[in-house]
């Protein structure tokens, strides 16, 4: 088995610190890069030191650039990226200029940046998902299969629940969740119902709330509610452990190597089908 050289950008936060040790685990890749924004504390610092591992010999750089086209040396064969929408577009366009695959789990894109990333597609293999659990990612599937086998009659909620220090609401996964459970109802051009306040009326045919709940130190847990007259089901996924997210980034950077250009999600790697 070829050993994969991979990148981490976004390297000195939490989900970037879990990939290094995931890839430290892996026999069948190294750690050969860590990427951060200029200005951050953790340049220049070692990055399996930060990651609680052990002195590696990467130190955290802030040139994607110069990283990624390895300054005259092997060039990586991958990076994964779990870093801010605002550091993302420098990163596609260093990806995009050094041919190198990309597995990005950066959400709350703005127009701008979705098609800087379709361009990248077009390009070279990247794989982009809200949420690189592999069980969250059946969950997507179960929750479309049940909303299209229970039909309109259901109505659809969907609650999430993370820690107080998420920034974005609702989350990547809660709007993904709600996108398959409208294609299986059949509401593709659909607009989910973030909360409800005051005298709104009766429920109509079709809405899907989608509701956040942010508190203490909560990784990550996700229920659809499918609600028929005399019965409801509830389909939830809960996240107790941060490397869950990282393993399957690191399955993801393994799978993309070799791929025709393109943009994949976690469905594609898992051989979900769709």
């Amino acid at each position: 088995m070829t050993t994969k050289r991979m990148v981490i950008h976004g390297a000195a936060g939490r989900m970037g610190l879990s990939v290094a040790r995931v890839i430290a685990e892996d026999a069948g890749a190294t750690l050969v890069g860590a990427l951060e924004q200029a200005g951050s504390a953790a340049i220049g610092a070692d990055i399996g030191e930060l990651a609680g591992i052990g002195l590696l010999g990467v130190p955290v750089r802030s040139d994607a650039g110069a990283v990624l086209g390895a300054s005259g040396g092997e060039r990586p064969d991958v990076v994964i990226d779990f870093s801010l929408p605002a550091a993302l577009p420098p990163l596609l366009a260093a990806c995009r200029a050094a041919s190198v695959p990309l597995v990005s789990g950066t959400t709350g894109l703005d127009e701008a940046t979705e098609a800087a990333r379709r361009e990248l597609g077009g390009r070279v293999p990247a794989v982009f998902a809200p949420n690189f659990s592999q069980g969250v990612n059946a969950f997507f599937f179960l929750a479309k299969r049940a909303a299209e086998l229970l039909g309109p009659g259901f109505d659809a909620e969907i609650v999430e629940v993370h820690h107080r220090h998420k920034v974005d609401a609702p989350s990547g996964t809660a709007e993904r969740l709600f996108r398959v459970v409208a294609e299986g109802k059949g509401l593709q051009t659909h607009v989910p119902t973030y909360g409800r306040s005051g005298q709104v009326g009766e429920r109509p045919d079709g809405e899907i709330g989608v509701f956040a709940m942010r508190g203490g130190d909560v990784v990550g847990e996700h229920t659809l509610y499918l609600f028929g007259d005399g019965e409801r089901i509830e389909l939830s996924h809960r996240a107790t452990d941060r490397q869950i997210f990282a393993r399957g980034a690191v399955r993801a950077a393994h799978w993309i190597c070799g791929r025709a250009p393109g943009l994949y999600d976690m469905g594609d790697v898992m051989g979900i089908p769709r």
